[in-house]
């Protein structure tokens, strides 16, 4: 009974891993290469693959007919094959053959990811973005353009984007999963690589991939979420004019948001900046630039962006997201003040729809 009730959990199990193995989405899946860096790494992937199955195979068929053939039918010893110079030769020559199929895409590859020099061409015309890791929230810089922004990455589609990556705290890990595998951001060093957006898989996708940090860096870790808004070219053109063009905080059109601003004002543009041009040096940047926030897709990286979970973020930040510094700086809100901080935020647009 016991050796039944183990092979019913084995085979439910088994079951679940094959329903599993069918989930995920385009913007977060690895299987689904939605760029140029990904699609390397993914044929890299099933090369690998192809070689460890293929040899699986062959000495799982040479194990099976030495099994039939040289089974022991007597006490006849069989012919001894010590020091046969030929086996010797294909048991060395093809493995070396192998890892040689297998090296010289890889070492290729790794040399085109890691070619970075466009983006430190005088005259480039490069898109370069500076991503800068923090305890939990993303910032992005395109200093080429003079605009900065948290927490929702904005992208070009089918060119390639040059990052420059760096931490300013702990060790992170700036990851897009459909679109390149991940490195790491560091406090002492930067970083450099390149990504491409493939227009056709981001259509797919909705315009919308999600990023993640990779390296275990504290109680909120699985919660350092940012999200990739691609574009075509004219769009992202448009939306860094439109970025450029914000001088001087947008003012409140509604009496509610008037009050939030008013609130904002007072405590927290202390840490948050509410222009895209931000110009406060990058260690001095405490929090997320919310010059765009009523236009993100989440909350605080993980939330729906919606009036209900903003105030909910608002009123108890340390139960959405544990250890962030938001929650020993922004003080007590009372009900009223959290509703007109909402409107206010929730009024922060650049581009109207």
């Amino acid at each position: 009974m016991k050796r039944l009730a183990k092979g019913r959990l084995v085979s439910i199990f088994a079951i679940l891993t094959l329903i599993l193995s069918g989930c995920g989405e385009p913007f977060l899946s690895t299987l689904r290469p939605a760029g140029e860096v990904a699609q390397m790494q993914y044929d890299l992937m099933k090369l690998s693959t192809l070689i460890m199955v293929g040899v699986i195979l062959v000495v799982t068929v040479i194990f099976v007919l030495v099994l039939v053939k040289f089974k022991r039918k007597d006490e006849t010893i069989p012919k001894q094959v010590e020091g046969s110079h030929k086996l010797e030769i294909i048991w060395t020559v093809i493995p070396i053959l192998l890892l040689i199929i297998l090296a010289v895409p890889t070492v290729a590859a790794t040399f085109k990811l890691a070619d970075v020099s466009e983006m430190d061409k005088e005259d480039s015309d490069a898109l370069v973005i500076n991503v800068r890791s923090n305890l939990y929230w993303w910032e992005f810089e395109y200093p080429g353009q003079g605009i900065v922004t948290g927490q929702d990455l904005v992208v070009p589609t089918d060119e390639k984007v040059y990052f420059n990556l760096i931490s300013s705290d702990v060790k992170h890990s700036f990851w897009v999963p459909a679109v390149g595998g991940k490195l790491d951001t560091n406090t002492d060093n930067v970083n450099k690589f390149w990504l491409e957006f493939n227009s056709a898989k981001a259509e797919e996708a909705g315009n919308l991939f999600y990023g993640k940090c990779a390296e275990l860096c504290g109680p909120s870790h699985a919660l350092m979420d940012f999200k990739v808004k691609t574009m075509n070219r004219d769009e992202f053109d448009q939306w860094v004019a439109d970025m450029q063009a914000v001088e001087e905080p947008k003012q409140a059109e509604t009496d509610l948001a008037q009050q939030g601003q008013e609130i904002f004002n007072k405590s927290c543009i202390g840490c948050h900046a509410v222009t895209p041009s931000n110009a406060a040096p990058p260690d001095a940047r405490l929090a997320p630039n919310l010059t765009n926030f009523g236009e993100r897709s989440r909350i605080a990286g993980v939330l729906d962006h919606s009036e209900k979970d903003l105030k909910n973020w608002l009123s108890e930040p340390e139960k959405y997201k544990p250890g962030n510094l938001m929650t020993d700086t922004y003080g007590e809100l009372t009900p009223e003040e959290i509703d007109a901080l909402t409107a206010y935020l929730l009024g922060l647009k650049v581009q109207e729809e």
